[in-house]
């Protein structure tokens, strides 16, 4: 498989948005209830609420053959703010390439990250250490996630 890191172009932001729902859906149903997913994400992301947080940030998107397979975002203050992989892409070293391009593209000397308590095992991995465990509510639903620093 022929793996490709680029920049984000709006044209990305429909299939970026359906991406996130499905997996959302699909990966983190192991670690959350089905009320938890639907309220994560109730639907495919309005593109033109995510595209311009897209053109703000830093994004990258992954290529494999030519399919979008995931992407991720950065803000300037070096804050991830998303990173997904397609369900079918898991475990294929994708999410690594999206995480060392963003941590790279990044000028602050440390990064942040709320991850998922499915994304935690892949951030303690790379050395990102947890801050505090919290609870964030969406649409009125609890979710648990993780305040998670890589101090470089």
């Amino acid at each position: 498989m022929n793996i490709h890191i680029r920049n984000y172009i709006p044209e990305d932001c429909l299939i970026l948005a359906r991406l996130f729902y499905d997996t959302v859906h699909t990966v983190n149903a192991r670690d959350y209830t089905p009320e938890q997913l639907a309220a994560w994400a109730p639907a495919p992301p309005d593109p033109e609420l995510w595209n311009p947080s897209f053109l703000e940030h830093i994004t990258f998107v992954a290529e494999a053959d030519g399919k979008i397979a995931g992407f991720g975002d950065i803000d300037s203050s070096g804050y991830l703010d998303r990173l997904y992989v397609h369900k079918d892409y898991q475990r294929q070293g994708i999410g690594s390439m999206l995480c060392d391009a963003l941590e790279r593209s990044a000028a602050a000397e440390r990064i942040l990250v709320h991850a998922s308590l499915t994304a935690k095992p892949f951030f303690l991995r790379r050395g990102y250490r947890v801050r505090k465990e919290q609870q964030v509510e969406r649409r009125g639903v609890l979710l648990t996630n993780f305040v998670m620093e890589l101090t470089r």
